[in-house]
């Protein structure tokens, strides 16, 4: 099998950093729940001194997620460090993950420090968290530009002062992977403590280069690889976990490596990530992508059905897709909508949760004829992945057409108050959107509006994902209906919600 690569995941961390993504502590669980499942060694949970809601999530997620290592981000400081040890310290595996930059350019115009300065402050923070917590990694960050004679210097010094693991991050996504092989390989050869440690990497992708960056430090030495879901993160994102997975498993021959990932959870997890960030996975994506496994051309299809592995390196089943879609309808019971619940990894619903899943089933089971896995993890992702409903959508109507101007009636309940307000707009979608910022008195700044289809035929799910702007935060929320104005409705109150939650219950 040959030697193990530790998988690091930082979804809910340089993931949640992405622009326009903002996941509160129900959600950062869901998703650290999931990738229990999915087999991810370490997840970085968030930056616990960043802010209230940053340290209560990793707390949530420390008390919560048992088998993972559970690591909290900290600058090189005292009051950083002390932070995310009062949030990790619930954790069954903690970790705490302490960082400065190396690089000259980073020192001169950031640090304002003198290398000997930052030297002596990784040395001192390293030890010190190591008196707090038992695992403890260090980052050099912006370490592709730092010059290698110092980083050697302060990576034996970390590791001298108790780092479990050193990670060498590509901060800007600035090399490639032929540098950055070698780069690793020199580290391998100059630092005489390092196989003391765990060498990890962390890869931006600016230059497209991340996956290739992280799979050359592998083949150098590299035994942890940081990355997230879908490739989130700053800028152009972090490595993509499931490129880095499934590539390390598909050619085993070459890297002679294994994770312990469950590969078959893999896209469950990308859409759980993407429906709760509301950043949307791109048609061709590797591994995840709608036309991951799509073959148009009449030459491809020829090979596939002849014999599959003509075209396709992968099976669909590896990463958690399935052929055929279980069909479900108006008269199926509670019972077989819990079963299905179970096989698409919602076995941890219960109570009210469920209910308000069929009770949202059974009135689309009136509306279209069979709905398929897409329809019911749409329905349950829009009724359970959601912020308490402050305001509540009881009705809308509208008139439109090419030749009147369009209107929208809605009926808002806010704390057993309804208000009716009516509105005029650029098409339905506008004049509803116009209508429900009216009842609730909330007005924000549509900043995105994306259309989908769940599932096909004509009466397919359609998929509003909405991002509106209040106060210069940015929120997003889905919307499913078999009505494309319901459904963007929905989304819109949502987002609503959104912003009301967050007014009143975080800081």
């Amino acid at each position: 099998m040959g030697k193990k690569i530790y998988i690091f995941d930082t979804t809910l961390r340089d993931g949640e950093q992405t622009p326009g993504v903002s996941l509160n502590i129900d959600e950062k669980l869901e998703i650290a729940r999931q990738l229990q499942v999915l087999g991810a060694d370490v997840i970085e949970a968030g930056f616990p001194f960043a802010s209230k809601g940053d340290f209560e999530a990793v707390k949530a997620v420390a008390q919560n997620i048992r088998g993972p290592i559970i690591a909290g981000l900290a600058r090189t400081s005292k009051d950083d460090i002390d932070t995310a040890w009062e949030a990790l310290k619930y954790a069954e595996k903690p970790r705490i993950h302490t960082f400065i930059a190396t690089s000259d350019i980073h020192m001169e115009h950031k640090l304002k420090m003198k290398p000997e300065e930052v030297l002596e402050r990784a040395r001192t923070m390293v030890k010190y968290a190591k008196s707090l917590c038992p695992n403890v990694e260090f980052s050099a960050e912006d370490a592709t530009r730092t010059r290698p004679e110092f980083l050697y210097k302060v990576i034996e010094a970390v590791i001298e002062a108790g780092a479990d693991v050193v990670n060498i991050p590509d901060t800007v996504g600035y090399t490639t992977p032929g540098e950055y092989g070698a780069f690793i390989k020199g580290i391998k050869e100059s630092v005489p403590n390092i196989d003391k440690a765990i060498i990890s990497v962390h890869c931006h992708n600016d230059l497209g280069l991340a996956v290739a960056n992280s799979l050359a430090a592998i083949e150098n030495g590299a035994q942890q690889i940081e990355c997230a879901i879908n490739g989130l993160g700053e800028r152009a994102g972090n490595a993509a976990l499931e490129e880095v997975v499934m590539t390390i498993k598909t050619r085993s021959d070459r890297f002679e490596s294994y994770t312990d990932v469950v590969t078959e959870q893999i896209t469950r997890t990308s859409n759980l990530v993407s429906h709760l960030t509301g950043v949307l996975i791109q048609n061709n994506k590797a591994i995840v992508g709608a036309n991951a496994f799509a073959h148009e051309s009449g030459i491809h299809q020829h090979g596939v059905l002849n014999c599959r592995e003509t075209y396709e390196i992968m099976t669909p089943e590896s990463v958690g897709l399935k052929k055929n879609l279980i069909v479900l309808g108006k008269h199926s019971g509670r019972h077989a909508f819990e079963q299905r619940l179970k096989e698409l990894g919602y076995d941890h619903l219960e109570g009210d949760k469920i209910n308000e899943a069929f009770h949202k089933f059974k009135d689309l089971a009136d509306k279209k004829k069979d709905i398929s896995d897409e329809d019911i993890e749409a329905l349950v992702k829009q009724q359970v992945f959601q912020v308490p409903e402050a305001f509540n959508l009881e009705y809308f109507q509208f008139s439109s057409g090419n030749s009147i101007v369009s209107t929208s009636t809605v009926k808002i309940n806010y704390n057993g108050n309804a208000v009716e307000e009516a509105a005029c707009g650029d098409g339905p979608v506008d004049a509803t959107f116009k209508a429900i910022e009216k009842a609730t008195g909330i007005n924000v700044k549509l900043k995105d509006y994306f259309l989908k289809a769940v599932g096909s035929g004509k009466d397919a799910l359609g998929e509003v994902t909405v991002k509106v702007e209040k106060d210069g935060k940015i929120y997003s929320a889905k919307g499913v209906s078999t009505d494309v104005v319901e459904s963007s409705a929905k989304a819109f109150i949502n987002a609503i919600n959104k912003i009301h939650y967050y007014a009143n219950h975080m800081e």
